[in-house]
């Protein structure tokens, strides 16, 4: 799939990127805590199906399998209610939309939770908008979240920061990167 970029429109905005492997991503993940980034900076999307088939067997042994770990359980959670399940979720800093079948790890989480119910009713576009990516973006990740691949996103503090990510994820076979 051919490379998209874009020029960097704001100082806030945030780079994103695709991978259909945990293995890219898992490399994409140590390139931005190796910048002093941590988990609580660090945006991770995937749909349940994505981290069953890539965090279940193993999930604690890394960084990034304990936040997928952390959207099982929200996911466990979901037969309840909806209010109760972002509440859940909110407080290991995961939100799991059970319309639509996406875990939320990281800053987006809140805003998602904050988002309720209209984040579901949107659908994964709505909720992915309401994360702060463009539209046109929203409906590409759309389908490769659909895919069973793990959308990964982080506002760079500089950049430098953000070049280095562009360049890194790149190498990491990351797909559809963004500024």
């Amino acid at each position: 799939m051919a490379e998209m970029r874009k020029p960097q429109s704001q100082s806030g905005s945030m780079v994103t990127g695709m991978f259909r492997d945990r293995e890219s991503a898992e490399r994409a993940y140590q390139a931005m805590a190796s910048r002093g980034y941590t988990r609580d900076d660090i945006n991770v999307m995937m749909s349940d199906e994505a981290r069953k088939r890539h965090f279940a067997d193993d999930a604690h042994t890394s960084e990034l399998g304990s936040k997928a770990a952390e959207g099982a359980g929200v996911g466990a959670a979901v037969g309840g209610t909806l209010g109760a399940a972002l509440g859940v979720a909110a407080a290991v800093g995961a939100v799991a939309l059970p319309g639509i079948g996406l875990i939320a790890l990281g800053p987006v989480a809140a805003g998602l939770a904050g988002a309720g119910a209209g984040g579901v009713t949107g659908g994964l576009v709505g909720a992915l908008v309401g994360s702060g990516i463009p539209e046109d973006r929203a409906k590409l990740y759309e389908s490769g979240l659909k895919q069973g691949n793990i959308l990964m996103g982080v506002r760079p503090r500089s950049p430098e920061d953000a070049d280095y990510f562009e360049r890194e994820w790149t190498s990491y076979r990351g797909e559809n990167i963004y500024r």
